[in-house]
């Protein structure tokens, strides 16, 4: 519990929901640290979400039900929500403020930070290099993953989202380098058959071991929700910046989140924005997702994999739309792929990671990389459309050409997006598959590809070019 110094008041004019308001106070901050006194042993936290001359506005984590105006006491404590950042954290599993939920205590040693951090100077910041290999061919080969970026999942309710952050949080390292690399895992809202999921994936493969867990349930209070990726991303900041570790901070579910701001600010009575969300939620999301990159100096980064999942599939919706613009892309999980039985189900059409170009190609992957990504993008979208055609047609209507792009389409989503969840595929491994499923096209309709490429790659014998069958 939260104890110690500072101010006490007694003023209560109103308690509502998760929102207590209390008069004639002074030398109040915004954000600052409160304890709320119910009983002789009953203490709970909370914190200022609005002041004036006379009045402050709390939010109260517990909520406030059972509190009385008259027997309640208010305690200002001078500092905002801290936390005790260690590098000891490592293969704990907390709750969404920070205390344990394995049953061992807290560490002693570490440092006290603020959980709301502080912005990164962006005249210091470093610009986002060096691939982090999830092992998923089609992230790693079309839409890679860069150390300091930021590339949210976007998915849908039902689809394998969760899966496919344990299978990240277990398979994810910087490629060339196997230490002093580090998953921070925020699930946030999550129900409690999926926060043993969570937990049973890393502790099975040892992932654990290099991993801290902050689970806040359904179940515990939306104003929670809140601060659990403040807490998660404060200790990140602590490995990356302090300890000079890489950090792949994986958030689930960012929705969750943004409907418990949505309960907190029709609590407060705000005038609501577009769909009941609160005018301010880009700024708030913002701070979230601008905790994240590298900075000159330091060989330590942030890298942030938030999942949210799109109300109705409406990538419209305001929670995936502010996201886009904070991000640097997005994954998309398509309803169709996980229908045919593919996982996972990434469709690459409408996935993007902005910032791969400068990370791919020579020593730091391969020099085909870029060119094969162009090439099955290309050869993909193409499929569609003779789809469509043989859709109107007949399949058997269509040009030699056209069948094998149907051909290696089928083959494509069986083989190059699909793989196990326990599959872990190098990005070596990935694009010779690519150019194995490639080989299934005549090479003169290979155009984002050079000439030597397809001396060197192109392969006229192998499993997909004979039958076009699956592993």
């Amino acid at each position: 519990m939260v104890t110690g110094g500072g101010k006490i008041y007694k003023e209560l004019q109103s308690a509502s929901g998760p929102i207590v308001v209390v008069d004639r106070v002074t030398d109040v901050a915004y954000g600052e640290l409160v304890e709320i006194i119910c009983g002789e042993n009953i203490r709970r936290r909370g914190s200022v979400l609005d002041i004036s001359e006379k009045r402050a506005v709390i939010q109260v984590f517990e909520g406030a039900q059972g509190i009385s105006l008259r027997e309640t006491a208010v305690k200002f404590l001078g500092r905002t929500l801290e936390f005790n950042v260690s590098k000891e954290l490592l293969g704990r599993i907390l709750n969404g403020v920070g205390l344990p939920l394995d049953g061992a205590p807290l560490p002693f040693k570490g440092e006290t930070r603020s959980i709301y951090g502080s912005a990164i100077n962006p005249v210091v910041r470093d610009y986002p290099m060096d691939v982090i290999e999830t092992g998923i061919s089609v992230i790693d080969g079309m839409n890679t993953l860069v150390r300091g970026q930021k590339l949210p999942v976007f998915s849908g309710n039902g689809l394998p989202h969760n899966e496919i952050a344990a299978q990240i949080a277990r398979q994810a390292r910087i490629r060339g380098s196997a230490g002093n690399f580090a998953v921070v895992f925020a699930a946030m809202g999550v129900k409690n058959d999926d926060a043993a999921f969570f937990r049973e994936e890393l502790e099975r493969t040892g992932a654990l071991e290099n991993a801290t867990m902050f689970i806040n349930l359904a179940s515990d209070p939306p104003e929670e929700r809140l601060v659990t990726p403040r807490y998660a991303l404060t200790l990140a900041e602590y490995l990356a910046f302090t300890q000079n570790m890489h950090v792949l901070v994986i958030m689930t579910d960012m929705t969750n989140y943004c409907e418990a701001l949505r309960e907190m600010t029709s609590a407060r009575g705000e005038v609501p924005s577009r769909k009941g969300y609160p005018g301010y939620l880009y700024s708030d999301l913002a701070e979230i997702y601008e905790r994240c990159g590298r900075i000159r100096g330091s060989s330590g980064s942030i890298t942030q994999i938030p999942i949210l999942t799109m109300p109705n599939d409406d990538i419209t919706h305001p929670i995936p739309d502010l996201t886009g613009y904070i991000t640097e892309g997005q994954i998309v999980l398509d309803r169709e792929l996980h229908q045919k039985g593919i996982y996972p189900p990434i469709n690459p059409l409408p996935s993007l990671s902005r910032i791969m170009k400068d990370a791919i190609g020579g020593d730091r992957t391969r020099p085909d990389h870029a060119h094969v990504a162009n090439q099955l993008y290309s050869s993909y979208a193409a499929v569609g459309n003779i789809r469509a055609l043989a859709a109107i047609v007949g399949a058997e209507e269509l040009t030699d050409v056209d069948q094998k792009h149907l051909k290696f389409g089928d083959a494509f989503e069986e083989n190059f997006i699909g793989q196990g969840k326990d599959e872990r595929r190098t990005i070596p491994e990935s694009l010779d598959r690519a150019w194995q499923l490639l080989s299934i096209l005549p090479a003169e309709s290979l155009h984002r590809v050079s000439k030597e490429e397809i001396n060197r790659y192109y392969s006229h014998d192998n499993q997909f070019t004979q039958d076009g069958g699956s592993d």
